[in-house]
Order: structure tokens, then C-alpha cells, then sequence
């Protein structure tokens, strides 16, 4: 008698019921099929929302990634367009210095010319063709922004005059300008000449003697006024 091996028969069908029809048999199998196949989807599943999950991890890394480099880039777009403006002031600023340089070299040169004119009007020798002539220069000289300045009365002041000649005079309180020799020409803010002059000082013992007639004053109305008889 041979020895049965315990184990799977392949040949083996499901147990059923006693009574119970071939029918019953393979329906009973069918549904046993049908779970066995319905467990391997939950798995399949579960495996594919960890792969979505690391998916999407990686995803927000690049992500980023490209917002911090386009940080950068803006943040160097900035820099280079601040960089830029700077350049365009900075030539800007540059290209009307040299203007101002050379228009200010120009009427420099052009200032003893316009002194023989002044010179030529005081003598009352600015007359026929050359009034006309000089009266052309000094308004292409004004255009360019060339302007006089100076005058007689007017308070020294050493930044715009240069003093040739100095005196005393019992008529001013402060150091005055009293006759123009020359005239000063500057453009805009910039002084290509200062205004030539003669100046004139109070007398030294002016202000003195006006400070005391002044105290003398002040003790008089403080005493009623002065003494009579």
C-alpha cells in the first residue's frame, strides 16, 4: 500500500454541502476567487499614494529650487538697473560740467572784449556800427549765460570783489564798495571774475566817537535831559 503525502491536491474541490449541486460548487469557488483577486488592488493602492507622496516631495523641492534662483536673478536684475540709473546720472552730471568748463573758458576769453565795450559806452564812443556790433556780443554773451554784476554802494564782500584800491570815509559804516573798475561776470552760481573795486572803511575814530555821542544820548533821556542854565 503506497504512503499519500499530505499536502495541496490540486485536484481538490472546495468543500460543499452535502446535497448541494455542481452548481453550488463552482459559485462557492467563483467568490472565493473574487476575494483573493479584491485584496491585491488595496495593496497596489497603498503603494501607489507613497510613490504620489515621494513624487510630490521631489516636486516642491525643484520648485524651490527655481523660486530661490529667480530671487536671485531679480535681486541682480535690481542691482544692475540701479547700477545702470547711476551711470546715466553720473554722465548726465559730467556732460554739464564740461559744458559749464568750456562755455566758461569761452567767455573768459571773451571778457576783455566786453570791457572795451564798457569802457567805450562810458566814453560815449559806442556809436554807428560798432554800437551794433557790440551790443550783438554782449547779448550772445548773456544767452550763454554770462551776467554782470557789481555796483557802487554795495557792502564788500571778498568771495566776489577784489579790493585795488582802499581808503577812509567818514559817510559809511562798514566796508563799502565806492567806484567799480571792473566788473565782475560769473555764470549761474560759478564766478569766472571778481567785481575789481575800491573800497572805503569808516575813519577809526568814527564809530568810537558815534558810540559814545550815542551812550551820551542814552544818559541824557535817563536823567531828564540835559542841564540848562
Amino acid at each position: 500500500m503506497t504512503e499519500e503525502t499530505p499536502g495541496f491536491d490540486e485536484n481538490e474541490k472546495p468543500d460543499v454541502p452535502s446535497g448541494a449541486t455542481p452548481e453550488d460548487a463552482e459559485s462557492k469557488a467563483a467568490a472565493s476567487s473574487a476575494k483573493e483577486e479584491g485584496a491585491a488592488p488595496a495593496g497596489d493602492a497603498a503603494a501607489s499614494d507613497a510613490a504620489s507622496a515621494v513624487q510630490n516631495v521631489g516636486l516642491t523641492a525643484q520648485l524651490d529650487q527655481v523660486r530661490t534662483a529667480l530671487n536671485e536673478r531679480t535681486a541682480d536684475l535690481q542691482r544692475l538697473q540701479a547700477e545702470y540709473q547711476n551711470y546715466r546720472r553720473r554722465v548726465e552730471r559730467d556732460r554739464v560740467t564740461v559744458k559749464e568748463i568750456a562755455v566758461a573758458g569761452l567767455l573768459t576769453e571773451l571778457l576783455p572784449v566786453l570791457d572795451d565795450i564798457g569802457r567805450a559806452r562810458e566814453h560815449g564812443e559806442l556809436v554807428g556800427g560798432f554800437k551794433s556790433v557790440a551790443e550783438s556780443v554782449e547779448t550772445v554773451a548773456a544767452k550763454m549765460g554770462l551776467q554782470q554784476f557789481g555796483k557802487e554802494g554795495e557792502p564788500f564782500d571778498p568771495t566776489i570783489h577784489e579790493a585795488l584800491m582802499h581808503s577812509y570815509a567818514p559817510d559809511v559804516t562798514e566796508t563799502t564798495c565806492v567806484a567799480i573798475l571792473q566788473p565782475g561776470y560769473r555764470i549761474g552760481e560759478r564766478t569766472i571774475r571778481p567785481a575789481r573795486v575800491a573800497v572805503a572803511e569808516p575813519q577809526p575814530g568814527a564809530q568810537a566817537k558815534g558810540e559814545s555821542a550815542k551812550d551820551s544820548s542814552a544818559d541824557d533821556k535817563e536823567n531828564g535831559g540835559p542841564d540848562k542854565g
